[in-house]
């Protein structure tokens, strides 16, 4: 399977990389293919509500930017894989901006998963990020929900936290 994971942290060592590496690690040991982004390292702008990807861009965005380089991995990717920190009950600003850019693309034909990894340093403030994922991705884009996963404080980075998402990984069909 074709996996994508848009990594919205900033911090290439961070608590949600580390989870990241854990499930791809995982995935990549059952023979899958992950690409992962780092949103945060890429130039990402937000949409622009003009309208050019379903008018004349036939499902194309007319911001010339590192979007462009992730459009091809989603067109073929069967699953996609939001992982971010959470700030403020939601993703990071560069992670979101990237999510709103795949309304270029409207509902990537080959895309049936979905699956969200957040960070925090606190418990009980991913309801923000949760909602979005289950209204934008899974109902919106009619993806199956392979799995939400957090971790917070001592649980960032913990072994069990990363064998977790190892053996997820290793689990996917």
């Amino acid at each position: 399977m074709k996996i994508l994971v848009l990594n919205g942290s900033p911090r290439r060592d961070g608590n949600t990389s580390a989870m990241v590496n854990a499930f791809t690690e995982g995935a990549r040991e059952s023979g899958h293919e992950v690409n992962v982004i780092d949103v945060c390292q890429k130039k990402i702008g937000g949409c622009l509500a003009c309208e050019y990807c379903h008018t004349k861009g036939n499902g194309t965005c007319i911001q010339k930017d590192d979007m462009q380089n992730v459009y091809p991995l989603l067109k073929e990717a069967e699953m996609i894989v939001l992982a971010s920190p959470i700030y403020y009950h939601s993703f990071t600003g560069q992670l979101q901006c990237a999510i709103n850019r795949i309304y270029a693309l409207d509902k990537p034909k080959k895309l049936k998963k979905a699956a969200l990894i957040m960070s925090s340093g606190s418990n009980h403030v991913y309801c923000g990020a949760i909602y979005e994922y289950q209204n934008s991705f899974l109902n919106y884009l009619k993806l199956e929900d392979m799995g939400i996963f957090s971790a917070y404080d001592k649980e960032n980075k913990s072994e069990e936290k990363l064998n977790e998402l190892r053996e997820f990984g290793k689990s996917l069909q």
